[in-house]
């Protein structure tokens, strides 16, 4: 391992000294294209800054509506289950309430993971966008 840190030591030396022996229009060519590549770098890298501002604020977003639909779906667990108070009186509530607090549940439940899986989904997006922008 040491010799071959030790012969790609020498293959950096030896561009190195390439770049010293170029004529001065060979170094500001080079100059040139290390600019173009950095300044590419860059709008990449804004890019990618946009991108995760947009997922970031999307992420925000469904977590928000996430949360509203759970205050609503609470909100029509309890409008059913006074409903069914209603019908049936207050001896019989025990079933109709475990049910709609189940159904609650699954709601809820089923949009938690669909979010989750969303945002993994984001978060692959990101890191892939990341992986691209260190590629280039």
């Amino acid at each position: 391992e040491v010799q071959k840190l030790n012969r790609q030591l020498e293959e950096k030396n030896g561009e190195i000294q390439q770049m010293i022996n170029q004529p001065p229009y060979e170094k500001e060519r080079e100059i040139l294209r290390l600019q173009k590549s950095l300044a590419e770098r860059e709008k990449a890298q804004a890019t990618s800054d946009v991108l995760c501002r947009s997922l970031t604020d999307e992420t925000h977003q469904l977590q928000r509506k996430l949360a509203s639909t759970a205050e609503m779906c609470q909100h029509l667990a309890k409008c059913l289950e006074e409903k069914q108070r209603k019908e049936k009186g207050n001896s019989d509530d025990q079933m109709p309430t475990e049910r709609s607090n189940q159904v609650f549940l699954l709601l809820v439940l089923d949009n938690a993971s669909s979010l989750q899986a969303l945002i993994c989904n984001l978060q692959d997006e990101n890191r892939m966008l990341k992986q691209k922008v260190a590629h280039v």
